[in-house]
């Protein structure tokens, strides 16, 4: 992650010797080379997705300085990428914040026995009614026939042998740490809530539309409220993506950070949607090449 951009651009260089002074520790080196089975552990996955994606931002922002931003989203960890992007606290401030994040769900992960599940080819209906009699939740409406419930690892096992009857094509654990978005992680929204009335907060320059609202915030503390609520609260894109094509007249959206998934759900949500997706020096050329001819 990110190891070629720093390689070739002092911007992305500086963002991830920045997050090792920050994080006292070398998290750039482990994004760079591994091993997966430690990156992917939450506590590093998190801070390495951060500065992945502002790593991307800097050297965009660096090479096409004028380049019309009108809105912001992130889904899930994503949301604290966004807000930093967007000036709502620095860069610092927020590696800050999603460590704090990364430790306390982490540690509700080892406290509790959760799992994740996705649900594809069925309605949002339907995959309430089963998140309603298996007794867990609706962690991530991601894209059109494509919802993910969260929850105690026995419900989710009920939920998934619901799926069938209840019209659903496919229903597929997740290899995750544990319930991410669901009440498994209440205290680490608990805990978050301190770290986050302490950060430095402004309003952002442009728009950035929360996971929990899919809209964007009015005040900071209102921001500050959005930011806590989503550990256990369902992260809405469909509806966010559909505000920002709708309501803010989006209509090319940048994918910063590792692979395409968000913008294989962008064109779930709104076929042929034109999404940019930047991870490497390659994806940044073709990016910039883009954005130049359609300027």
């Amino acid at each position: 992650m990110g190891r070629d951009l720093a390689e070739h651009f002092a911007a992305a260089a500086n963002v991830f010797s920045e997050g090792d002074r920050v994080l006292a520790r070398s998290l750039a080196q482990l994004a760079f080379n591994g091993p997966l089975e430690e990156l992917t552990q939450t506590v590093n996955c998190q801070p390495a997705l951060y500065l992945h994606g502002l790593a991307v931002w800097s050297v965009l922002h660096e090479t096409m300085p004028d380049l019309p931003i009108v809105a912001a989203a992130g889904l899930s960890l994503g949301e604290f990428t966004a807000h930093a992007m967007a000036g709502t606290f620095k860069a610092q401030t927020g590696l800050q914040l999603v460590a704090t994040r990364s430790q306390l769900m982490d540690a509700a992960c080892q406290e509790t026995e959760g799992m994740m599940a996705a649900f594809v080819g069925g309605d949002e209906a339907s995959v309430r009614e089963i998140a309603r009699l298996a007794d867990v939740d609706v962690a991530n409406l991601n894209a059109p026939g494509q919802i993910v419930l969260s929850g105690a690892a026995e419900n989710i096992e009920r939920a998934i042998q619901l799926a069938k009857p209840h019209g659903i094509r496919r229903a597929v654990p997740l290899t995750v740490a544990g319930a991410f978005h669901s009440q498994l992680m209440q205290s680490a929204e608990n805990q978050l809530r301190p770290a986050l009335e302490q950060a430095a907060m402004q309003l952002p320059r442009i728009p950035v539309v929360a996971n929990v609202s899919a809209r964007p915030a009015q005040s900071t503390d209102e921001i500050l409220q959005q930011l806590a609520a989503q550990v256990t609260g369902s992260v809405r894109w469909v509806e966010s993506i559909e505000y920002m094509l709708d309501e803010l007249r989006c209509d090319l959206f940048l994918e910063l950070g590792p692979g395409r998934v968000l913008a294989g759900l962008v064109d779930r949500i709104r076929k042929g949607t034109p999404v940019l997706s930047i991870e490497n020096v390659s994806g940044l050329d073709f990016a910039m090449k883009e954005l130049r001819e359609g300027s």
